[in-house]
C-alpha cells in the first residue's frame, strides 16, 4: 500500500497563554511512502517524527495537508477504519490477558461482515505468533514475559489482521543493546515476509540505516534529507544531517578553501576545484584518515583505542570543532605512541564542505566525487493489500511532540 504525504502540518497551540506562540511539530511534510517499503523516519527528539506517525494512524488530526493510502483519502478517517497496525513504545498489552488473548484482542471486536469464527481466529493469532516466534509462549501472561517478548506480542497483535500498514513508534528503545539488534533483525525479516508497507520512527541512526529501504532526517518538523540510508551516509546535503548520521559521529573542522586549496588552520590538506575562496566546515568521517609520515593534516596524538579489526586514533587539532579528532584504521596500521604528532591523508570522497553560515554542502570536483546526485528510489513489487486495525491504545493517550 502506498502512502503519499501532501503538504502535511501540524500546529499545537502555545502551553504559554501570554506569548500564544503556537509550536509548529510538523513543517509542510510532503513524500510518498512506495508500496511495500521500510522507511525510517529519523531525528533528534521534537524533529515532529512521532507526531509524523500520529497523524498517518489517524491518532493525530493534522493542521494542513492531506493523507492517502493509495488512491484512499483517509486524512478524515477514524483509526480503526484506516486498515493500520500499530506498535507503541511501551507495549500498551493487557496485563490481565494472555498472550493468545492479547493477539486475538483486535480480531474478537470485529463486526458485521468481517466478524470471523473462533476457529478462524485461533488459526490467524497462532499465524502471527509463529511469524513473531512466541508460539510456545500463548498461555503466558505479560508479567511473565522479557521486555523483548513483550514487543514481539506487540508486533503480532498489529500483524494478526494484516494491516495494509504498520507503524513502529520508536518500538526498540526500552530494550537492552544485544535485544535491540536481534529484535530489529526480527522485524526486518517480518517486513520483508509479509512485504507490508511500514513506518519505523527512531532516533537512533544506526537502527534506522540498518533496517530502512529509505530513511527520511528530520530536524525541528522540517524534512531535511530524503534517501536510501547508504545515499545519504555518503552524501549528506547540510552538516545537521553528516552529523546526526555515522557513528562514530563524523569529525568538523574549521577551514578554508583559498587558490584551488583546502586549509584546515595552516595545513593544507587537498586541491579542491570548482570552489571560490570562502571559509568552510570540512567534515570528515572517521574512515577518512590515512596515517602516513608525509600526511598533510597534522594532529597531537592523545591515544590509541584497539576494537579488534580497528584501531581508533584519538588526537587533538587547533581547528576541530569537536574536543577530539577520531580516526578509524585498520588494526594493522603502526601507530607510534611515544609520538607527539600524527600525520594523515585523506580520501576525497569522505571530505564533505559546508557553508560556515547557512551550514549548506559545498560540492566540489574531486575525479568525479562529491557531486551532488538525484536521489533514487526503486519501485517496488506489487503487494496484496488487506485491512487491519489499530492495535489497543492505553485510554487517554496524549502523543507528545516529537
Amino acid at each position: 500500500m502506498k502512502v503519499e504525504l501532501k503538504n502535511l502540518t501540524k500546529i499545537f497551540p502555545s502551553r504559554n497563554k501570554k506569548s500564544g506562540e503556537e509550536v509548529v511539530a510538523v513543517n509542510d511534510f510532503t513524500f510518498t511512502i512506495p508500496d511495500g517499503k521500510l522507511v525510517g523516519l529519523l531525528g533528534p527528539s521534537g524533529c515532529g517524527k512521532s507526531t509524523t506517525l500520529y497523524m498517518i494512524s489517524g491518532l493525530q488530526k493534522p493542521s494542513g495537508g492531506r493523507i492517502f493510502f493509495g488512491e484512499e483519502d483517509v486524512t478524515d478517517l477514524s483509526p480503526e477504519n484506516r486498515g493500520i497496525g500499530l506498535v507503541f513504545q511501551n507495549y500498551a498489552l493487557y496485563p490481565h490477558m494472555t498472550v493468545q488473548q492479547n493477539i486475538l484482542f483486535p480480531l474478537q471486536n470485529l463486526r458485521g461482515k468481517d466478524k470471523m469464527s473462533k476457529s478462524a481466529m485461533l488459526e490467524r493469532a497462532l499465524n502471527a505468533a509463529k511469524l513473531v516466534q512466541i508460539d510456545n509462549l500463548m498461555d503466558r501472561k505479560p508479567s511473565e514475559l522479557s521486555g523483548g517478548q513483550q514487543q514481539r506480542v506487540a508486533i503480532a497483535r498489529a500483524l494478526v489482521k494484516m494491516p495494509r500498514v504498520l507503524l513502529l513508534d520508536e518500538p526498540l528503545s526500552n530494550l537492552d543493546a544485544r535485544l535491540r539488534l536481534q529484535t530489529r533483525e526480527e522485524i526486518r525479516r517480518i517486513q520483508k515476509e509479509t512485504g507490508i508497507t511500514t513506518v519505523f520512527v527512531t532516533h537512533d541512526q544506526e537502527e534506522a540505516m540498518s533496517i530502512s529501504d529509505i530513511i527520511v532526517v528530520m530536524k525541528l518538523g522540517v524534512v531535511q534529507q530524503v534517501g536510501k540510508p547508504q545515499d545519504i551516509y555518503d552524501s549528506p546535503v547540510n552538516l545537521f544531517v553528516a552529523k546526526f548520521l555515522g557513528t562514530p559521529p563524523i569529525n568538523v573542522f574549521k577551514g578554508r578553501v583559498e587558490d584551488g586549496k583546502l586549509y584546515i588552520g595552516e595545513d593544507a590538506v587537498m586541491d579542491i576545484t570548482d570552489v571560490e575562496n570562502k571559509e568552510v566546515f570540512v567534515a570528515i568521517r572517521p574512515e577518512g584518515f590515512i596515517p602516513c609520515p608525509d600526511g598533510a593534516l597534522k594532529c597531537a596524538l592523545s591515544n590509541l583505542e584497539v576494537m579488534g579489526r580497528d584501531v581508533s586514533i584519538v588526537s587533538r587539532h587547533d581547528a576541530s570543532v569537536n574536543p577530539i579528532v577520531r580516526s578509524i584504521v585498520d588494526a594493522d596500521n603502526k601507530i607510534d605512541l611515544t609520538a607527539q604528532t600524527v600525520n594523515f591523508s585523506l580520501k576525497p570522497h569522505k571530505v564533505f564542505l559546508f557553508d560556515v553560515e547557512t551550514e549548506e554542502r559545498v560540492y566540489f570536483g574531486v575525479e568525479g566525487l562529491n557531486l551532488p546526485t538525484a536521489p533514487v528510489v526503486e519501485e517496488p513489487a506489487e503487494v496484496e493489500e488487506t485491512v487491519a486495525e489499530v492495535a489497543p491504545v492505553e485510554e487517554n493517550v496524549e502523543a507528545e511532540v516529537e
